[in-house]
């Protein structure tokens, strides 16, 4: 199948970008990134610049794989990361706009990849239990209800990719930083520090210069871990318990 390609194109930070059209050839079983690696191959060869993104695993679980596919953060297929997404969803002499993620707090360090640390300092913030380090527990040593451990881990299958930032019109962090702090409230290892870890994850949040949320659910609905808007609204309940606590 044969692809126009419509890339993002920037030197730096610093520097003005503007896509640049390419044409390249792939087979409909390639993954999205495997196509980008034939145009790298066929830029390379040709001594041109190649273009920059981030990959890691390539199994849907690291979250580096930040695209803006077609108007669509990790592209048109729900519950995906672009990654995951094979050529087989795009047809033959179909034009195909590739970009990086849009938001302040996602400053572009070059071409399609962004600079995410952000999203590091947030977790650095809160996103940790404080307990004594050594062998592993038992267990069954503290009992947790089924439903809480079930939501716990619905939560924490979020991989930090960003898609919800990318997806928010206000550039918002609100479902990323709820996951991060619903998964471990809803475990009694995490009840310690829950006022804690609520007031200065969302403070964090705030300084990164991420928007507030206004409830459209584009974040829950473009995240390929389909990570649930109840997560938002346990984080303000936690949030106004804890600044009750401090009042």
């Amino acid at each position: 199948m044969n692809l126009t390609l419509e890339i993002w194109r920037q030197e730096g930070p610093g520097s003005k970008g503007k896509f640049e059209k390419y044409k390249v050839e792939a087979n409909e079983h390639m993954s999205f990134l495997e196509m980008l690696d034939v145009l790298n191959e066929d830029l390379i060869t040709q001594k041109r610049e190649p273009v920059a993104f981030e990959h890691d695993c390539r199994e849907g679980i690291c979250g580096t794989c930040s695209l803006v596919i077609n108007g669509k953060p990790h592209g048109p297929m729900k519950a995906t990361t672009a990654c995951q997404l094979h050529m087989r969803h795009f047809s033959d002499g179909e034009t195909i706009t590739i970009e990086p993620w849009r938001a302040r707090a996602f400053p572009i360090i070059k071409d399609l990849v962004v600079d995410r640390s952000s999203f590091d300092r947030i977790i650095e913030s809160g996103g940790y239990i404080s307990v004594n380090t050594g062998q592993a527990p038992d267990g069954n040593s503290i009992p947790v209800e089924q439903q809480d451990a079930v939501e716990a881990f619905d939560a924490a299958t979020c991989i930090g990719c960003g898609a919800c930032v990318a997806a928010c019109p206000n550039a918002s962090a609100m479902l990323f930083t709820s996951a991060k702090v619903a998964h471990l409230a809803k475990l009694p290892q995490g009840r310690i520090e829950h006022d804690q870890r609520a007031n200065k994850m969302v403070a964090q949040m705030d300084k990164e210069g991420f928007g507030m949320c206004s409830n459209t659910g584009a974040c829950s609905a473009e995240c390929p871990k389909e990570i649930s808007l109840d997560n938002i609204a346990k984080l303000n309940r936690e949030y106004l318990h804890a600044s009750l606590a401090d009042a």
